[in-house]
């Protein structure tokens, strides 16, 4: 049976714990708040919804993981991400990118985004050419794998 660590030992321990759950936690949240692109044009009115907050598009608004972007009717909108993708959506759509991965020193690469109604078309950027199987666009009914370098999608409800 194994003697109980003295409190000396233990006290630093927990302390060291804690202080890594903090930092992890924080580089998480950091992770989330990233900035992966920028709206670049816009015709009519759109909205940027991230974290449960939502605000008008106006070019040059940030585009952060997990930002889900609307466009009313008689509306566009067009974004561009870190690595070059475009991403261009017509009147009264809905398209969210759920993951983006940006870091060719590592290979780290890639790119998850949906459209959940509307219209929206893809042009690749860097992370469609040197790593295509790791794009994904996924609708309501399909999954879209990204073999070309452009692609218009539509989703009818």
């Amino acid at each position: 049976m194994k003697p109980d660590m003295p409190d000396i030992i233990k006290m630093p321990l927990m302390s060291l714990l804690f202080c890594f759950i903090i930092i992890s936690s924080s580089a998480l949240s950091a992770a989330e708040d990233e900035i992966i692109g920028e709206v670049k044009r816009i015709k009519g009115t759109a909205a940027i919804t991230h974290d449960g907050s939502t605000s008008g598009a106006v070019i040059g608004s940030k585009i952060y993981r997990r930002a889900v972007l609307t466009t009313s009717k008689k509306s566009s909108l067009s974004f561009t991400l870190q690595d070059g993708t475009v991403f261009s959506m017509g009147s009264d759509s809905v398209l969210s990118v759920e993951s983006f991965v940006f870091v060719p020193i590592d290979k780290k690469l890639s790119l998850l985004a949906k459209v959940s109604k509307g219209s929206a078309s893809y042009t690749s950027g860097s992370i469609g050419r040197l790593a295509p199987d790791k794009v994904k666009i996924e609708t309501p009914d399909m999954s879209i794998g990204i073999r070309g370098t452009y692609f218009l999608v539509r989703v009818s409800k």
